[in-house]
């Protein structure tokens, strides 16, 4: 598309933040005539819509459901739901509905400048860890790179800001994907699947279908997971370009045109010149940081799409060795006699506990908030083996409660009958009293925080301070 296309161009921007913010002031500079609509009408909504009009932007605040007229084109937030009232009113006036990925990927280029090739990257636990190995393996290649999308940097300033780049590292969510028709990656993976965001999708098989639009149209490699055989199946379901290769990662011996590991050694058996005899040493699982099961496997997709991407085995070793994990994903915050206190608060899900949990021998847990409406039997029954003992706290604490008592009664549960944000020092005190020299008091909740904080960033925070306050005790 070239500026006279977007030029009185009529474009309702649905949403304010992160996304909606960026496409209304990347439409306006275009010369679209832009509208955005936003369902909340609060301090901050205020405080932003001030800021769009004072560049003459229209902004509608409390009416996210109507449809502004003379509409052609809507952008909308990743977030929202399909079935709203203004996507219904979208089909029936026959106006396509873009997500801000969409937009970024239309906008390509449009300066003249040759677009970057995407690397994308989704999943349902792993995705920005994945997405940072990447760019940190793809820096260590010398190549001008980013990390962008759902990882909170915008891929609309990427695409249509003044830096240049030779590669993008993408993270997609499933909604972004939804939204995202178009889309096409030089090389794209799917980590894992498991249910999430089904009040969102409808169902696990509308989930995974959108999670699998990052495979269409791929040009290089699919990269799937091969502990994982549904993302397999999207690979195979996908619609490609000829010659794009499917790639698997796997955490044992890899076959040919797989990455795995053969003692303590990260290998790949996919980008060498004879797959069939020969392997290719990355990395060491030591360069991996934490070198825990789940995030093994993510440096493996990450490598594999450097690989896919030409990047040497020298700066895949140079980027895991580079790279730092953000906070509150199984991360180490102190010994406190003997016992380690692990951080996970990232783990949102049943899926990411179970990941967390499998790093570790013997473990006092710390669990519970909003299930989002999973259920825990499963993720019980495969770790019993390896629990002191468990702490609950949060909203519906009671269903991991109830999958314990079933499926791991001999297991001492410490069930703290409350909601407020100070629970959290007092479910440290209960998982140390608990806890024996050589266990992990693990806070991977299994669930969603906003019943006691405001994100899983805050709730992480606090069992971070709650810990020192315990070694500096112990002191």
């Amino acid at each position: 598309m070239s500026n006279v296309d977007w030029q009185g161009k009529h474009v309702t921007v649905a949403g304010l933040g992160v996304s909606g913010i960026p496409a209304a002031r990347v439409l306006h500079g275009l010369g679209a005539v832009v509208t955005v609509v936003n369902d909340g009408d609060d301090e901050r909504s205020r405080a932003q819509a001030a800021e769009l009009e004072a560049r003459g932007i229209t902004v509608r605040l409390g009416d996210g459901d109507t449809l502004p007229a003379s509409t052609e084109l809507v952008v909308t937030a990743p977030g929202w739901k399909p079935g709203k009232p203004l996507f219904a009113a979208a089909a029936d006036a026959g106006v396509p509905v873009w997500g801000d990925v969409e937009l970024a990927w239309r906008l390509r280029g449009l300066d003249g400048r040759q677009p970057a090739p995407w690397l994308a990257v989704t999943g349902t636990n792993g995705k920005t860890t994945t997405v940072r190995m990447l760019a940190s393996i793809l820096e260590a290649a010398g190549l001008r790179t980013a990390a962008v999308g759902n990882i909170g940097v915008s891929l609309l300033d990427a695409v249509a800001g003044e830096q240049t780049y030779d590669v993008l590292a993408v993270e997609l969510s499933s909604y972004q994907l939804h939204w995202a028709p178009s889309l096409r990656a030089h090389s794209a993976a799917v980590l894992n699947l498991a249910p999430d965001h089904l009040d969102w999708h409808g169902s696990m098989e509308a989930y995974a279908a959108d999670k699998g639009r990052i495979y269409e149209g791929s040009r290089v490699a699919c990269v799937y997971n091969a502990a994982d055989p549904a993302t397999e199946d999207l690979v195979r379901e996908a619609d490609v370009e000829e010659g794009c290769r499917a790639i698997g990662f796997t955490l044992a011996t890899p076959g040919p045109s797989q990455l795995g590991v053969v003692d303590g050694i990260l290998v790949d058996r996919a980008f060498v010149a004879n797959r069939q005899k020969q392997a290719q040493e990355l990395a060491e699982v030591a360069d991996v940081n934490p070198p825990a099961p789940h995030n093994i496997a993510n440096a493996l997709a990450a490598a594999a799409l450097a690989r896919a991407f030409g990047v040497e085995p020298a700066a895949v070793r140079d980027g895991l060795r580079n790279f730092r994990p953000d906070p509150h994903r199984i991360e180490h915050v102190a010994d406190v006699d003997r016992v380690a206190y692990v951080d996970d608060s990232k783990a949102t899900n049943t899926h990411a506990a179970e990941a967390s949990l499998a790093a570790y021998d013997s473990i006092v847990w710390i669990a519970g908030g909003l299930a989002k409406g999973a259920t825990f039997d499963e993720l019980v029954t495969g770790c019993a083996k390896r629990l002191r003992g468990v702490v609950l706290m949060g909203a519906d604490r009671a269903l991991i409660r109830e999958a314990l008592a079933r499926h791991a009664p001999e297991v001492p549960v410490v069930d703290l009958d409350r909601t407020d944000t100070g629970a959290m020092s007092e479910a440290v005190r209960e998982a140390a009293r608990l806890a024996r020299p050589g266990d992990t008091v693990l806070m991977a909740p299994a669930c969603a925080s906003m019943d006691m904080f405001v994100n899983y960033n805050k709730r992480g925070e606090a069992f971070a301070d709650a810990v020192r306050a315990r070694a500096a005790e112990s002191a």
